[in-house]
């Protein structure tokens, strides 16, 4: 019984790869990203299809763990300042927007098909919200989530999230299943809420950020992963076990975390997990998507589709321009939040729990929100054109900075002071260490140093190396290698490389590296003290310029031969002597 049930999972995991791997590999090359060729694949593999994988309801469920750790890595984006900012967009846009498409989408629903109002309701108000999954890597993917735009589409997310416990209390008080267990009524709700929201915000202070500080000064990399999925995951179960938004619980955890130095570390360490489950989240969608129900109502999905996307899209439109945002702007929020939202499914299957709703409803408007998130990417793509602000022929907007200009790699003594000589010329940095003492030494000189392992192409990726103007490796040389730099060179192209080496043995071993430019530490400290020296004895500066570049052009000449030939010992006529007789 274990070995069938090991190669069904074995060919489970073949199948959803396999055909994951294609289709999405299929639909970014035709430009129409990696949701749809999820949602797709799915849909062939499941059983309403080919019926090749089943268990999609399991599957769904262990798969929403990607929305927790979208979740996640959302809230380290959102210091609790910059969350406390954008206050008015949760609280405002945010609300109007749930309360006005729910209620407008429930009066479609009322009037086009002839349900009770309970029915109604019980479908428009889950059809309010939009789908995290979807929207947020959409901007994440553009590098539009920490604009105004981003932040906005952000906040009203965020608000739908917290929506979710108003939504359950309005379904449970419209039940009229007798054998339903009665739940706590909504205050108690709230309360439970909150209770958990400061108990999250205590235990990342006083527990989480401690737990971090102790693995960084352990040096145990792995640990790292350990602890991001165990607060992730802690943080979730905390808020399933209240019946609450699982999302909502790791996205406090990350708002805790936002402010410390082991942010991008963990980025990177989640960031993996969160791409494989939001894949496999979008698969399960896809293989729960009723085909049959959709071929004995074609024109009914289709038609409701395109009212849920129709009003969501107008409200939403309205809303932003009240918000006093431009038109154009408006309109690319109304259709990015079009779409129905993965919590449509719970509060279906909680309506048909309630017996608000047959079974055969909750199949229809569940093919209706999985519809409504396909249209979603084409929506974007056709209207690109209207939504881009025109130029003006006169004065054309400069390029936007997204991020520090330059990422310093390694804070030491070398680091400081390069960094230091930047910031003195108005240039943004962003400062990488994997020192906990060091780093917690520059902090209490005002220094903002991000703990995190700079040789790791996923941590500068999280760090905005793919919008940097330079990356300076300050660390040791030896910590450098020619295939590393290559890596960087080929996954951040329109970034200039500068590395530190120590002498020139590292230097000859990095030569072919593509970097714009390497420092060799010793020889310059070296270089500086002589000409301070030349310079106490009385000599011009054209002198010391002269004799500076004597010894640079035989240095050069020498480490040239030297490479060329792989023995140090070579080229030794280059080195600058003088005569024992002069010397006497």
């Amino acid at each position: 019984m274990e070995d069938h049930t090991q190669a069904f999972l074995l060919k489970d995991g073949f199948l959803l790869l396999g055909t994951a791997l294609a289709f999405v590999l299929l639909f970014r090359r035709l430009g129409l990203g990696a949701t749809l060729g999820y949602l797709l694949a799915g849909a062939i593999l499941g059983p309403y299809a080919f019926g090749l994988v089943g268990d999609a309801e399991n599957k769904l469920g262990i798969a929403e763990l990607g929305i927790t750790l979208l979740l996640f890595i959302v809230g380290l984006e959102l210091a609790p300042r910059r969350l406390w900012r954008m206050r008015s967009e949760i609280f405002g846009l945010g609300f109007l927007q749930v309360t006005l498409c729910g209620l407008a989408v429930s009066a479609v629903i009322y009037y086009s098909t002839g349900f009770s109002v309970a029915a109604a309701l019980a479908l428009g108000l889950p059809l309010g919200l939009s789908s995290t999954a979807q929207v947020l890597p959409m901007l994440q993917s553009a590098g539009r989530l920490n604009t105004p735009f981003g932040e906005r589409s952000f906040a009203v997310l965020l608000f739908q999230d917290l929506s979710i416990i108003p939504l359950i209390t309005i379904i449970a008080a419209m039940n009229r299943n007798p054998h339903l267990p009665e739940g706590p009524p909504g205050w108690i709700l709230v309360l439970e809420t909150l209770a958990a929201i400061v108990g999250l915000i205590l235990a990342g202070r006083f527990v989480i950020r401690p737990l971090f500080r102790l693995i960084g000064n352990l040096g145990e990399r792995e640990m790292f992963v350990f602890a991001a999925l165990f607060t992730v995951i802690a943080s979730a179960a905390l808020m399933e076990s209240l019946g609450l938004s699982t999302a909502l619980g790791a996205f406090i955890a990350g708002v805790m975390l936002a402010d410390t130095p082991y942010r991008h570390e963990l980025e990177a360490d989640v960031e993996p997990f969160r791409s494989i489950l939001l894949g496999l989240f979008f698969m399960s969608v896809g293989m729960m998507l009723d085909l049959s129900a959709i071929a004995e109502r074609p024109l009914f999905v289709a038609a409701m589709a395109l009212a849920l996307i129709t009003v969501k899209a107008s409200v939403i439109f309205g809303l932003g321009l009240l918000f006093k945002m431009n038109w154009r702007s408006a309109l690319a929020l109304g259709l990015l939040l079009s779409q129905g939202g993965e919590f449509g499914f719970v509060l279906f299957a909680q309506a048909q729990n309630a017996w608000l709703i047959e079974p055969q409803a909750a199949s229809l408007f569940s093919a209706i929100v999985t519809l409504s998130m396909v249209t979603t990417p084409f929506l974007m793509m056709a209207t690109a054109r209207i939504r881009e602000m025109p130029t003006s022929k006169e004065t054309r907007e400069g390029p936007r900075k997204d991020g520090a200009s330059a990422l310093v790699v390694g804070y030491g003594r070398f680091g400081q002071s390069v960094a230091q000589v930047l910031i003195a010329a108005e240039i943004q940095v962003t400062l990488i260490d994997t020192d906990i003492e060091m780093i917690d030494v520059a902090s209490g000189f005002g220094a903002k140093v991000w703990f995190g392992d700079g040789t790791r192409i996923d941590l500068l990726r999280q760090a905005g190396a793919g919008g940097a103007q330079m990356i300076l490796f300050c660390i040791d040389g030896d910590q450098l290698s020619e295939s590393f730099l290559r890596n960087v060179h080929e996954a951040f192209p329109d970034a200039r490389i500068l590395a530190r080496v120590y002498d020139r043995r590292a230097m000859i071993r990095l030569m072919d590296a593509p970097v714009t430019l390497m420092v060799r530490e010793v020889m310059e400290s070296a270089v500086t003290m002589a000409r301070q020296a030349l310079e106490v004895l009385g000599l011009s500066v054209e002198q010391i310029d002269n004799a500076e570049e004597m010894y640079r052009l035989s240095d050069k000449e020498r480490l040239s031969i030297q490479y060329e030939t792989g023995d140090l010992r070579a080229a030794r006529d280059h080195i600058l002597t003088q005569d024992p007789r002069e010397a006497h």
